[in-house]
């Protein structure tokens, strides 16, 4: 850090991942723009939700500026222009580019990362953040000055947005915060992280999928429906399940559990086997699957908060639900097959509230379950 920003911003103590206390100080002081004020609840224990602005683009192709502005790879390639002031419709398997409401003016210690939020990944929205001049998605190099932009591609539901809609998120770096394997192990013995008896640590911590099914109908997970109506991305419980999911059982059998097939192109919702647990001092990611050991994806929406799954949040036994598409060829998903990794990072500092703890959070001591959109 700055011995100039440090004196400046006496808030931005110690590497780590940013708590709500920080990002709300670094909006305070300019490193974050906003075209309206926050909206209540924008701040997240370590992550900040991003909206959409006032208009959005549909395009040609998906793209990267490289050494261009967004805005100037937006002339190039769009179609039309969508005014979301009175909301639109956004079609599947079209790409839309829209402007965000947040805009960054960042040191050049601080960096940041997005990722879809939870909401978002459960419906198959993919979206990603874009800077100017940028060469990959959803990072933000440090010393980032300019505005940010998402791109949208519902993949199953046709979606509607608006000005104000909220469906990625963004979290602040200030160093290196990320554990190795040894670090994970520490912290799990310090206050177990995932409820195996015997946990993998390479890269993270082993997340394997559970196929024994949930409840009294031994329900594994849902297939998403083709063809449904509108999912309205800022309604909470407007939808029924039935008309845009399907439930998957599970085949137990003496002795063991069959696998379930995935099919090319479909997509599932899914849980880990093992409950997860951040504890309040360290924030967690999914990271993509090794595609070496399966040709599929599992979880788009990677943020996991300070608090998800702790006790003291009311999160006890919280399991990871799971978004899996399968690419290409059918693949046998096995009961208590590997098929992510958790991260850990350590936070700057313990939020002051935690995931689950009285605000308002929808996944909470969750096992199987939809996204908020879909009544229970």
């Amino acid at each position: 850090m700055s011995t100039e920003l440090k004196s400046s911003a006496p808030w931005l103590q110690g590497s780590g991942i940013l708590a709500a206390r920080q990002i709300e100080a670094m909006a305070q002081a300019g490193l974050i723009t906003h075209a309206a004020p926050f909206a209540p609840g924008q701040i997240q224990p370590a992550s900040l939700d991003l909206r959409l602005g006032a208009r959005a683009w549909r395009m040609r192709a998906s793209f990267l500026p490289g050494a261009t502005t967004v805005m100037e790879r937006v002339e190039d390639l769009k179609l039309h222009e969508i005014d979301l002031t009175q909301g639109a419709v956004l079609e599947t398997n079209c790409v839309y580019v829209a402007e965000l409401m947040e805009g960054l003016n960042l040191p050049d210690t601080l960096s940041a990362a997005a990722n879809p939020k939870s909401s978002t990944g459960r419906i198959d929205v993919f979206t990603r953040v874009i800077t100017d001049r940028t060469r990959s998605f959803d990072t933000v190099s440090a010393g980032y000055k300019g505005p940010l932009f998402a791109e949208i591609s519902p993949k199953t539901f046709p979606i509607l947005a608006r000005q104000g809609s909220r469906l990625s998120q963004m979290r602040f770096r200030n160093g290196g915060a990320v554990l190795d394997d040894a670090g994970h192990r520490a912290l799990h013995a310090r206050e177990p992280i995932v409820t195996s008896a015997d946990p993998s640590f390479h890269n993270g911590v082993a997340v394997s999928i559970d196929l024994a099914g949930f409840g009294s109908d031994a329900i594994l997970g849902y297939r998403a429906k083709h063809h449904t109506g509108l999912i309205d991305v800022d309604k909470v419980g407007a939808c029924d399940p039935k008309h845009y999911w399907e439930p998957v059982y599970a085949e137990v059998r003496p002795g063991r559990v069959s696998g379930l097939i995935l099919d090319p192109g479909e997509f599932y919702i899914l849980a880990s086997k093992e409950a997860v647990r951040v504890p309040p001092d360290h924030a967690a990611e999914m990271t993509p699957f090794d595609p070496l050991v399966g040709e599929f994806r599992v979880h788009y929406a990677g943020f996991f908060d300070p608090g998800f799954g702790a006790a003291e949040a009311g999160g006890l036994g919280a399991r990871a639900v799971l978004e899996v598409r399968s690419h290409d060829v059918p693949f046998i998903l096995e009961d208590g097959q590997i098929i992510g990794r958790l991260v850990y990072e350590r936070m700057a500092e313990t939020p002051g509230s935690l995931y689950g703890a009285g605000l308002g959070s929808n996944y909470q001591a969750q096992g199987l379950k939809l996204s908020k959109h879909f009544r229970t």
